[in-house]
């Protein structure tokens, strides 16, 4: 199993890590990956790792065999060695704009009540899509709601629960198509604002800003329809 050096700490730029595997494929897998794979709409990071004078770029990370995680090097390469010793360096601006996006768009799911079928997220803008019939016909509130989350400079916090816990809380799940990240029988939950006074608590396995300042502006994009009980709506950082 991967060690997930990103749930330690979001904000950590560069760690020392040892190879201990590599795939059929090239891909190479850490003892501990600062790297986030892959999964519920983020994309996979993107960086550098560095051994012995060598520097090789990673163009994603992806999930592996069991729990492993996998590097993707962006050219062909010589891949350092099994059991070397090596500093993984994320690419931090594409990976904070992902963190700013997706705490975004776990604040656009409280603005628009409705149950999420899917979403996805880059590093300018992000898009949920619900399943509500209709377009919303309020779209200056929302965007003004939105802004409103980001100015309360809400924090963003990470907590657990068990699955016993969710199953009798079923309120909290929004997407309807993802199953909640779990480890070891226990669900992983995103808590925007207070414990007693939240503005938003819901499972989620994807990495997030401190506190909703952080966003900054955002802008609301186009309103999709994309089915006939679906509507896609996006979401865009101005800066």
């Amino acid at each position: 199993m991967t060690g997930m050096l990103f749930r330690q700490d979001t904000y950590c730029r560069d760690a020392p890590a040892t190879v201990k595997a590599l795939t059929p494929e090239g891909g190479i897998v850490l003892d501990h990956s600062l790297f986030y794979p892959t999964g519920g709409g983020q994309p996979g990071d993107s960086g550098w790792i560095s051994w012995d004078g060598q520097h090789l770029p990673v163009a994603t990370t992806v999930k592996g065999e069991g729990s492993d995680i996998v590097l993707v090097p962006s050219e062909p390469h010589a891949l350092p060695p099994v059991g070397a010793h090596v500093t993984q360096t994320l690419d931090w601006d594409r990976r904070h704009k992902h963190m700013r996006v997706h705490t975004a768009l776990h604040l656009l799911s409280v603005v628009v009540p409705f149950a999420v079928t899917g979403g996805q997220i880059s590093a300018t803008h992000g898009r949920l899509d619900f399943d509500m019939p209709d377009a919303p016909d309020n779209r200056d509130e929302m965007e003004q709601a939105l802004n409103d989350y980001v100015q309360m400079d809400a924090r963003v916090s990470e907590g657990w629960m068990t699955v016993e816990e969710l199953k009798a809380n079923p309120h909290l799940i929004k997407t309807m198509a993802v199953k909640p990240p779990m480890n070891a029988g226990d669900v992983r939950l995103i808590r925007i604002g207070e414990d007693d006074s939240w503005i938003d608590l819901q499972p989620c396995g994807g990495t997030h800003v401190a506190r909703t300042g952080e966003i900054g502006a955002l802008r609301l994009g186009k309103m999709e329809k994309k089915g006939r009980m679906n509507r896609r709506v996006y979401v865009h950082l101005e800066t």
